[in-house]
């Protein structure tokens, strides 16, 4: 397993934070399932704005 390092703005983590508690998820889990929603984006040719 890598690790990346991702600095969030404090409104991007409030974000991230407050879906972990809705699912029931780790913040870890979270921006998994944010990061492979995005790469699947990519994957299926569809245009992903940053």
């Amino acid at each position: 397993m890598e690790r990346f390092e991702y600095l969030a703005s404090q409104s991007t983590a409030r974000e991230i934070r407050a879906l972990a508690r809705e699912y029931g998820l780790t913040e870890s889990e979270v921006l998994d399932q944010l990061v492979e929603l995005g790469l699947e984006e990519l994957e299926d040719g569809r245009r992903v704005e940053p």
